[in-house]
């Protein structure tokens, strides 16, 4: 089969091929796992105009004019000009633009769901129409997608496939080796890689953190950030509760090198109280860390619904408490172990694009 995948997004602050699909690593592994059995073409939206081979895929990158966010006739003719037997769309707040492929192109269109949350008003009704053409709508959670049709965004509950929307670039590796680079030390090691905003909610995540701490003085709590939101009120609670030594804050850190953080680390968590898939906790896992993270959809499918790793409800406190008690308590060599062994099986890139050739040859 050939595949196309398209997005109505452009990134026009990159104007490299090669920086751009870097950028993009967790997406384009997707690609690179497809093309060893199917024809894979990606056209990509950049400050960039030309074609690139890499690993069996073929990127088309153009430049469209403003307009064509809204009415995207040149990419559409691209596609029809390409022949595919399946068109993928990536994200689903452009029910617009759909409504516009329909007239471009006989393939199944299949669509991948990127954390955007149901439209209400007008847009859910274009939402609902652009459904008519859409063959499959993928979630990395199927009781994400299930919560669309309930709300009435999409209309058929047939079409909802659970399929991971990104996988990791990273590795297990020597755990020793990795704490000589990032210096960490304790036992056990927690990792924070996220947003310091309301969502991701560090704050509960710290506050128990801490308390925890008081009850295993070795514990020790890592935190990396991109953006500081809640920075302020993170450094107030440690600096309350004289727990500068067990709560170390690392700031950002370029992503490559996050492959020696999550091999430093025992255990990944979230205080996420809404995620599309979870980028870190998937990165993460794929390096052995044991999640410790929100009984929320996505994280829920990643997890295997808590069979390798620890769920608390958000926000609370109390619940997490215990998880952490419980997680120390745990055989980490074997619960590692079924990590590893779950993100092969269901999440690594392979997984992900075995599932995508199975979802095309359903619809």
């Amino acid at each position: 089969m050939r595949f196309v995948f398209a997005a109505y997004n452009c990134s026009s602050d990159f104007d490299n091929p090669v920086k751009w699909l870097q950028r993009i690593s967790a997406y384009v592994g997707i690609f690179e796992s497809l093309a060893k059995e199917q024809e894979v073409i990606s056209i990509e939206q950049i400050d960039y105009e030309g074609e690139y081979f890499q690993n069996g895929v073929q990127y088309q990158f153009r430049k469209f004019s403003k307009t064509q966010k809204y009415f995207p006739m040149q990419l559409h003719l691209i596609i029809r000009k390409l022949r595919p037997d399946v068109v993928f769309i990536q994200g689903l707040h452009n029910p617009f633009q759909l409504l516009q492929l329909h007239l471009f192109s006989n393939a199944r269109v299949i669509v991948q769901h990127h954390a955007e949350k149901p439209f209400s008003g007008i847009k859910k009704k274009l939402q609902r129409l652009a459904g008519k053409y859409v063959d499959a709508y993928l979630f990395s959670s199927h009781e994400m997608g299930m919560d669309w049709v309930k709300k009435g965004n999409i209309v058929s509950a047939e079409k909802i496939h659970e399929v991971m929307e990104l996988s990791s670039v990273f590795s297990l590796s020597d755990k020793h080796c990795a704490r000589l680079k990032t210096e960490v030390t304790g036992t056990p090691v927690f990792l924070w890689v996220g947003r310091l905003n309301e969502n991701k909610d560090p704050l509960t995540v710290v506050k128990t953190f801490v308390k925890f701490a008081d009850e295993k003085p070795s514990a020790k709590l890592y935190m990396i950030y991109q953006t500081e939101e809640l920075l302020h009120e993170v450094k107030n609670i440690i600096r309350e509760t004289n727990m500068q030594a067990s709560v170390i804050l690392i700031g950002k850190v370029e992503h490559k090198e996050l492959l020696h953080w999550y091999n430093s680390a025992d255990f990944i968590v979230s205080g996420s109280y809404y995620e599309g898939s979870g980028t870190a906790i998937c990165e993460g896992m794929s390096c052995g860390c044991i999640p410790v993270v929100t009984n929320i959809f996505s994280f829920r499918t990643m997890t295997g619904n808590g069979s390798c790793g620890f769920l608390f409800s958000p926000g609370n406190e109390n619940e997490l408490l215990s998880v952490m008690r419980k997680a120390y308590q745990t055989d980490m060599i074997i619960m590692r172990k079924k990590v590893l062994d779950f993100f092969h099986e269901n999440l690594s890139f392979d997984a992900i694009a075995t599932r995508i050739s199975q979802v095309a040859l359903s619809v």
